[in-house]
């Protein structure tokens, strides 16, 4: 058996310098992905990312795959590829699961659990922290935070998933949406009190004025068929063709210096449903005006605009009556509203945009058009500048969801490590070891199983391999530090005892063999015990099946998950069972067969044992006793070993030892072990008399 594990091992050093590389989607598999009425338009760089047009044929947003953005790898070793469609500000338009290998959707719930968290991102901004809900906690209760629901069972997955989407995402916003980051929300202060007046707004800077004469308007189309077309312009050069001002009237501080008291107390009662709106109030006393004589009411205005960060602010008509406060200038009067969910922060700068519009022809009159432009930013006493939670890393996040269970489970672990080691030989010598190994078991499908979703399986090391063949992180280990911390105790065992603590005590599918192998002696059901010769046979099966799967990893790794399936545990301990029939047959068969054939799968095909075998070479001692006449003449820990782990000539071998301590309770009782029986036999044997020696003869 030891040149089969060289052989492995082996196999696995040779295979670390080949590299798989992820296709990109097309231009055509990518459009599949773009809802309409949104289209797919030119390619921006050479890692996917397109640029997404609108019905008319404009720049509207972005679409992108995540994985060469962020290929973080999952639980299969492979990156989830996911298809990312932003509008120009930010927001999720739509997110859809491309390609993936991630084995509890694959095979085990299906895919409609993992569709259906892709969903929750439409209309979410990227700007906004986001969690991933699990059903182990509840995150933070902020209202700031968006939590999104994660997926029971599969928690790990889609928090890798929600963490490559929002990577990719930032990552495509920094280098195409100007540089924008995710800033500080700010909200006006509404118990700000201060006493000020117009000229104080004016001196202040808090009131923005943009005056612009008709000599300047002239120059502004000075050479173009539009330059003579403003005669009352050339009339009065000195006149004002813009004069207007601008002022944010949301603080309450600033409304009452610039706001009559009726338009305070309308705005008030407006914000009562609308308590997101900006309030922004232009005067203008020149001859542009605000808005056109088509102007609608209530409607975004049509010679109006304004920007923030190099992103449009979207603006809408209030329809308030407005009446200024004495000392105010005189003019035109207009409220605008802009909504801050979309983006826009008030107390950094923006430009407010005035569209110049002239007309050249009397029948089909060619339009003109300059733009000016009015800086305006609020001081930031005026605003509460909210920190928004940072969330924290993923694996932290895991690591405090799931506190209680891990501590649970890690004084389990460190119990019955304590048991196996520094009281081995009275635990196994205990009159009730049987119970007590039974119950240690039905923890281990339960709490660790069942409930924890601790079953280890084949899917991590081949991910992990997967990992070291493609490049990348192993980094998603951490996203599940249940199953994790099994792992460490499973190596732990390793050095201590070799594959025996995993297989032996922390398995939850070798556990329901072992019931079932009680249920099938209850029942009185034939045993069937292979000959020498079949047990060494069938015990190379796991190493055969462990190269097969290494070698589709290397050279089909597309095929890795199904091939995986030959492990019934997703079907018995992930899912419960409920899958589709073949799979629920194929895990009841091992089971079933279990009932005469003692743990067959763990024996004779499982390929974790066969990795888990392969770490027992790191054992450093002989843990079991044995005794000279072990083997010659003594064969009872050998016919009495349910795996078959000991040799003819007494020799334990530990790559086969699932760790059940038959041989080890044998060994120190006085009524079972055959050298202490004859020992004890010899000891109570009645010594002859020693022969009174003749008496002389008196003479």
């Amino acid at each position: 058996m030891i040149p089969l594990l060289r052989l492995v091992l082996l196999t696995l050093i040779g295979l670390l310098p080949l590299q798989a590389h992820a296709a990109a989607l097309s231009p055509d598999e990518m459009q599949r992905f773009v809802p309409p009425p949104f289209a797919l338009g030119e390619a921006l760089n050479d890692t996917g990312l397109y640029r997404v047009l609108n019905s008319g044929g404009d720049p509207a947003g972005y679409a992108f795959t995540t994985q060469p953005y962020a290929p973080l790898p999952g639980f299969a070793g492979a990156p989830i590829n996911a298809v990312v469609v932003l509008d120009r500000d930010g927001t999720f338009v739509d997110v859809r699961v491309a390609h993936h290998n991630e084995p509890i959707f694959i095979s085990g719930m299906g895919e409609r659990p993992f569709r259906e968290f892709f969903e929750q991102y439409a209309g979410k901004s990227i700007w906004s922290p986001m969690t991933v809900g699990t059903p182990y906690g509840s995150g933070s209760s902020s209202s700031s935070l968006v939590h999104l629901d994660g997926v029971t069972k599969a928690t790990a997955s889609v928090r890798i998933a929600h963490e490559s989407i929002m990577a990719a995402a930032h990552s495509v916003a920094r280098d195409h949406m100007q540089g924008r980051i995710a800033a500080a929300a700010a909200r006006p202060d509404f118990d700000h009190m201060e006493a000020l007046t117009w000229e104080d707004l004016v001196a202040e800077g808090h009131a923005s004025h943009l005056r612009v004469s008709n000599a300047e308007i002239d120059a502004a189309f000075a050479g173009t068929r539009w330059a003579h077309s403003d005669p009352d312009a050339s009339a009065d050069p000195e006149g004002a063709y813009l004069d207007l001002w601008l002022v944010d009237v949301t603080p309450p501080a600033l409304a009452r210096a610039a706001l009559a008291d009726s338009t305070l107390a309308e705005m008030t009662r407006f914000r009562g449903v609308a308590p997101t709106d900006e309030f922004l109030l232009l005067i203008e006393g020149g001859r542009h005006g605000l808005v056109s004589d088509d102007f609608v009411r209530n409607t975004s205005p049509d010679m109006l605009g304004a920007e923030q960060g190099g992103l449009p602010i979207a603006l809408r008509d209030a329809d308030f009556l407005v009446h200024l406060a004495p000392g105010v200038p005189e003019g035109r009067a207009m409220i605008l509203r802009t909504d801050r969910r979309l983006g826009f922060n008030p107390a950094e700068p923006f430009t407010l945009l005035v569209e110049a519009v002239r007309e050249h022809g009397m029948i089909t009159p060619e339009i003109g058009r300059v733009t000016l432009e009015l800086a305006h930013q609020t001081d930031a006493r005026f605003f509460i500048r909210e920190t928004p939670p940072k969330p924290v890393p993923p694996w932290l996040e895991a690591l405090q969801n799931r506190q209680a269970d891990l501590i649970l489970l890690a004084l389990g672990l460190a119990a019955l490590v304590w048991a196996l080691g520094a009281r081995m030989h009275r635990f196994a010598g205990a009159r009730h070891f049987t119970p007590a190994r039974l119950l240690i078991l039905a923890v281990m499908t339960g709490f660790v199983g069942f409930w924890g979703q601790g079953q280890l399986s084949i899917v991590t090391p081949l991910g992990v391999l997967r990992t070291a063949l493609e490049g990348g992180s192993y980094f998603f280990l951490l996203y599940d530090p249940f199953s994790l911390m099994v792992w460490a105790a499973a190596i732990v065992g390793f050095v201590l005892w070799g594959r025996g603590l995993f297989c032996g005590w922390l398995c939850p599918f070798g556990a329901l063999q072992e019931f079932a192998h009680h249920l099938g002696r209850a029942l009185r059901l034939p045993q069937i015990e292979p000959s020498p010769a079949w047990d060494r046979r069938l015990k190379s099966l796991p190493f055969i099946a462990l190269a097969g799967l290494v070698a589709l990893v290397a050279f089909a790794p597309q095929h890795v998950d199904t091939a995986a399936e030959i492990e019934p545990f997703k079907t018995a301990i992930t899912v419960f069972f409920l899958r589709e029939w073949y799979f629920v047959a194929y895990a009841v068969f091992w089971l079933a067969l279990g009932m005469v054939l003692f743990k067959g799968f763990c024996r004779y095909l499982c390929p974790l044992g066969a990795v888990m075998a392969v770490g027992g070479l790191l054992r450093g001692r002989d843990w079991i006793a044995r005794r000279k006449e072990c083997g010659s003449p003594c064969q009872l820990c050998r016919v009495k070993c349910p795996y078959g782990a000991i040799e003819k000539s007494g020799r334990i071998k530990y790559s086969e030892c699932f760790q059940c301590l038959e041989c080890v309770a044998i060994h120190d009782d006085t009524k079972r072990c055959v050298p202490l029986v004859l020992a004890g036999k010899q000891a109570c044997r009645p010594r002859p008399a020693a022969p009174i020696p003749p008496q002389e003869a008196p003479a």
